[in-house]
């Protein structure tokens, strides 16, 4: 008898003859993602005096289709940093488990130092980097949130060409036509940011996830948010709901349907 795993569940060769395996061994090309499937949408952040809020609706699209409802896109990592993940979802899972790995070496170390946020960020965009330089990109757009080195909110991000950028405010998606320039009002350089409170970040990023439902279409009313401090560390809500929705505005669009100007 046959034992090995390749074996299990098929007819015995004595009987129904040997089993073809030629189907498993491609001798075409090898290929890469050329393209997102299921995807999550915009991803937004805004630094205040004493820490970072960042916030992502947990909808996962397949293609057109809001296929799936229940997708957490910020990754926590130790007490000090939260990661959003724009874009595909198994990209966003592959990095998820190397994040993982890397939690669980530091944590068992014997250093005594934990990596802040900035560490994340340079290291998840040398990743992007490097698999962008393979030619064989990781479909996502990341916000890195959290404290750095020295307990100040940290606040930046990386595409799937390896290319980064900080600033006071940061959407992906659809938020940066849309969230950003509500977020800019709040705080449109690092000097302004010290006037920023807690309550007045958080609100503006809850206005800004009431607009995007509103205008994206691949957004969700039901969406997780993140404000991490130094005092506090990573306070994560992932179940929380749009509130005060109202589509008063649709009566003043003219042109759609069987509307005339």
């Amino acid at each position: 008898m046959d034992l090995l795993p390749q074996a299990w569940g098929r007819p015995r060769d004595d009987i129904y003859g040997p089993y073809d395996s030629s189907y498993l061994h491609s001798n075409g090309p090898k290929a890469h993602t050329s393209s997102p499937v299921v995807t999550g949408t915009s991803v937004l952040a805004v630094k205040f005096k004493d820490g970072v809020v960042i916030a992502a609706d947990n909808l996962a699209s397949y293609g057109s289709l809001a296929r799936f409802t229940d997708v957490k896109r910020l990754r926590t990592f130790n007490r000090r940093s939260v990661i959003g993940f724009g874009g595909d979802v198994s990209d966003m899972q592959y990095l998820d488990r190397l994040l993982l790995y890397i939690d669980i070496e530091e944590g068992y170390g014997s250093s005594g130092h934990d990596l802040n946020a900035r560490n994340v960020h340079t290291y998840i965009s040398k990743v992007m980097y490097k698999r962008r330089s393979d030619m064989n990109p990781l479909w996502n757009h990341i916000l890195v949130a959290g404290l750095d080195g020295d307990d100040q909110p940290f606040l930046s991000s990386v595409d799937l060409l390896g290319t980064t950028f900080s600033s006071p405010t940061l959407a992906t998606g659809f938020g940066a036509h849309l969230a950003q320039p509500l977020l800019r009002k709040l705080a449109d350089s690092e000097s302004a940011v010290q006037d920023v409170t807690r309550e007045q970040a958080v609100a503006a990023i809850k206005e800004c996830m009431k607009v995007l439902f509103y205008r994206d279409a691949r957004s969700l009313d039901k969406y997780s948010i993140a404000v991490i401090t130094k005092e506090a560390g990573v306070e994560l809500k992932e179940n929380e709901q749009l509130e005060n929705q109202s589509w008063a505005f649709a009566e003043m669009i003219k042109g759609y349907g069987t509307q005339t100007v």
